[in-house]
């Protein structure tokens, strides 16, 4: 095998394993055993290669499939017709729509007081709770959406009986299949941010970390507040604009096409265990080579 062709493949393996470790923590914790990620695997392996590698020009084949994966192609007729028989179909995934609420409070002045969210009754007086959900959640019934909203703590009624935002975000909660519903929505925008660039295609993708690896465990709870605040303050001032160019948001936005774009941020924490033997903390003024690492660009390509 070529040199580089091997330094490539072992790159490879690496970076695979260690995604698949973080996914691995996911899925035990879950329930999810290895015969139903194989199988679930298998099936990705087959989606894709019928449905992004097809050859131009011509229909995509079981035996192509079977070639590009390294499955049989009775595996590959299998996986197939089980998911036609499913009648499955590649959707993007709606973004939850207790967020949308959250976010429609936030930003829609019809439901502001000032530059703040405005406290709602539930229903009659205007604005509402109810004509919120019905702007921002479709047909989902408000009720439902405000005892999800009360139980999260992201709404909190008054002894009014008005309704106020607490939290500028929703997240759901910990045993909610909505928590799983951000690692299937979020976790492939970064792959396939980080798999434009490895090809090289322009535009390239906004992709960028900083991170130090030495630090008191007092530093990270000071970051991690300084972090959150000016995250969400970005946050906010991208989601505004967005908004103003949304067909959704502003029906009087014009254009062609239809894209989706965004940006997304995500805190970075481990405790590193030293060696053993090897003392936790270096004593000051020793050298600490580590400490110096740094990253703030994680692009493959500039």
């Amino acid at each position: 095998m070529d040199t580089a062709v091997a330094q490539l493949s072992t790159a490879l393996n690496r970076a695979v394993l260690r995604v698949l470790r973080a996914l691995v923590k996911v899925l035990i914790r879950h329930g999810l055993a290895l015969p139903a990620f194989v199988e679930l695997a298998k099936r990705a392996y087959v989606d894709v290669a019928l449905n992004d590698f097809a050859v131009p020009g011509r229909k995509s084949s079981v035996s192509r499939a079977a070639l590009l994966t390294g499955l049989t192609r009775k595996d590959v007729q299998r996986l197939t017709d089980a998911s036609r028989g499913a009648l499955e179909v590649e959707i993007a995934l709606p973004e939850n729509r207790a967020a949308r609420v959250v976010a429609g409070w936030m930003r829609d002045r019809s439901f502001q007081r000032g530059s703040k969210p405005a406290p709602l009754v539930f229903e009659g007086e205007e604005p509402s709770f109810t004509t919120l959900v019905r702007r921002y959640s479709g047909d989902m019934p408000p009720r439902a959406v405000l005892d999800e909203l009360l139980l999260v703590g992201t709404v909190q009624r008054g002894a009014d009986g008005r309704l106020r935002l607490q939290s500028r975000g929703y997240i759901p909660r910990a045993s909610d299949a909505a928590k799983l519903g951000i690692l299937a929505a979020d976790v492939p925008y970064l792959i396939d941010a980080i798999d434009h660039n490895l090809q090289g295609l322009d535009p390239s993708r906004f992709q960028r970390k900083v991170m130090y690896d030495n630090l008191p465990v007092e530093a990270v709870n000071e970051f991690r507040e300084l972090a959150a605040r000016l995250s969400q303050e970005l946050l906010e001032t991208l989601d505004a604009w967005l908004a103003e160019h949304d067909r959704d948001a502003n029906p009087k936005v014009d254009g062609h096409g239809r894209m989706r774009a965004g940006l997304g941020i995500f805190a970075i924490e481990e405790e590193i265990k030293p060696p053993s033997g090897q003392e936790a903390v270096p004593p000051t003024g020793a050298p600490r080579l580590a400490s110096r690492r740094r990253s703030i660009a994680a692009r493959s390509r500039k």
